[in-house]
């Protein structure tokens, strides 16, 4: 038998507790998560597979991911429900790209290039395409990646660079006295530029404060450093799900290293100066 007065719900209605207010989950919004008693400053909020996330920051710098649920959060010791920011309008002015340069409204992408910029790795090319896409297609210029660079003379020698075909090469690691510095050496000219940055993987061009780590980890000589990374925090060892994980955390230049960055604008700018 079915109340009248409850309707399906047969809890009454003085004892139904009442929704929490919602908040909008702004910037530096200091809130306490409920579960776990982490107390943070909001830093950005997200859209996943499995719905919204919210990422606070404590005062000692440790970044932490929450869902967004509801009664999930204390406000001022009162239990709120945080929600997305509403969306602010643009202010007018150039848009920018995420490599932060200004975008061409309504630019169709160029005729690819003959030139052409290698990196090692799709894990590379993944991280360029995310931060320098826009440009690279105005620019009219592909990225192609390799499986590691020890074949790369015999690549080299095949794409046959010249000058309004030159050729641009991003290494990991690229530090004096490694195996990728003598290549490199050996590649080089006017046409080839092979430039790196001194990280052992890509995966440490990213900021760690942007992944919402502390620092990446040292891993021991020997060991599989992405497999390593991912033991070393705790992960699931899915190096697959962590690069996306790592990925996804990447919105524009201001997540990556500099050491990165002025190595991409190199090659950009080399493939494409003074070529037609």
């Amino acid at each position: 038998m079915r109340s009248r007065s409850y309707g399906p719900d047969l809890t009454p209605p003085w004892k139904r507790s009442k929704p929490a207010p919602e908040v909008a989950a702004e910037p530096d919004l200091v809130v306490e998560e409920v579960a776990s008693g982490f107390c943070g400053a909001v830093v950005r909020c997200e859209k996943t597979a499995q719905g919204h996330t919210v990422t606070l920051e404590d005062r000692f710098g440790k970044h932490r991911v929450f869902p967004m649920e509801p009664r999930g959060f204390l406000l001022d010791g009162k239990v709120v429900t945080l929600v997305r920011p509403a969306a602010v309008a643009a202010p007018r002015g150039p848009r920018l790209t995420a490599s932060g340069s200004i975008a061409v409204p309504g630019a169709r992408a160029r005729v690819a290039r003959a030139g052409r910029i290698y990196v090692e790795g799709r894990h590379d090319a993944e991280l360029v395409e995310r931060v320098w896409g826009d440009d690279l297609r105005v620019e009219g210029v592909v990225v192609e990646y390799l499986e590691g660079i020890d074949d790369l003379p015999s690549i080299v020698a095949e794409f046959a660079p010249g000058p309004d075909a030159r050729l641009g090469v991003l290494v990991d690691h690229l530090v004096p006295g490694s195996k990728e510095s003598r290549i490199a050496e050996q590649v080089s000219g006017d046409d080839v530029l092979v430039v790196g940055h001194p990280y052992i993987d890509v995966w440490e061009a990213v900021r760690p404060s942007s992944v919402g780590i502390p620092d990446w980890p040292k891993v021991p000589h020997g060991q599989d450093w992405k497999t390593g990374v991912c033991r070393a925090l705790g992960w699931p060892q899915n190096t697959g799900a962590a690069w996306q994980r790592i990925l996804g955390s990447v919105r524009s230049y201001k997540d990556l290293q500099p050491e990165l960055l002025g190595r991409v604008e190199e090659l950009i700018d080399f493939v494409t100066v003074g070529v037609s």
